[in-house]
């Protein structure tokens, strides 16, 4: 009798690829249910078998089961959820049937919070680079600024209605942190570093209009 391939997924992921080259259309496969092989692989942690399956067989990585479900509503190791997701494209916001993605299906169901936490952590980024939660437009009116650089003090105090109007924030400086705010290399420490400079600027009174030097500043 020919092997269980969902059986090999689980348990022998080396002869599961030995049986895929000899017949490599099992591997886009799907069972009654619509569980498919990517979803095994998943599941079990196996990623070099999951590699295999996207690249080197060719299986969307996409492949939804009957639930509208793709391999990442399955994981249960942020390793996995890494590698479907950073090496291999899925789409962390792709929602199931009932209208949620990975993340808040397996943060209502309790059993991987690690897997739940980065999951929604990959959301909450895309959310905030695209202006608005779920991709909606939205103005920048009301949003909060990042947090100060390590080793800059900001002192909170009241101002008289003269002195509010003489230091209303920099437009071109509040435009400019929330850009930086948005890229993904923010938390990088060169992302940081970005931040204090524009900070510094700020405290240092300089001008950042039209006809502000581009020039490194001089000590």
């Amino acid at each position: 009798m020919a092997p269980n391939p969902y059986l090999l997924a689980a348990d022998n992921p080396d002869a599961l690829l030995s049986l895929l080259r000899e017949d490599s259309s099992l591997a886009s496969g799907q069972d009654e249910h619509g569980y498919s092989l990517v979803h095994a692989a998943a599941s079990y942690n196996h990623l070099d078998l999951l590699r295999s399956l996207i690249r080197e067989f060719k299986v969307p990585v996409d492949l939804k089961d009957e639930d509208g479900e793709t391999a990442l509503f399955v994981v249960e190791t942020v390793d996995a959820a890494r590698v479907l997701v950073e090496e291999l494209g899925l789409d962390a916001k792709i929602q199931n049937e009932e209208g949620q993605t990975a993340g808040e299906k397996i943060e209502a169901e309790a059993d991987w919070p690690a897997v739940a936490e980065y999951l929604l952590g990959l959301e909450g980024a895309s959310s905030a680079a695209n202006g608005a939660p779920n991709g909606t437009s939205s103005t920048t009116v009301g949003m909060e600024l990042p947090p100060v650089p390590e080793g800059l003090q900001v002192t909170v105090g009241t101002m008289n209605g003269a002195e509010t109007e003489a230091q209303q924030p920099d437009p071109e400086l509040r435009r400019r942190i929330e850009e930086l705010a948005a890229r993904e290399d923010f938390q990088t420490p060169e992302g940081q570093a970005e931040l204090r400079r524009l900070v510094e600027e700020a405290i240092g009174g300089e001008s950042f209009g039209e006809e502000r030097s581009v020039r490194p500043r001089q000590d």
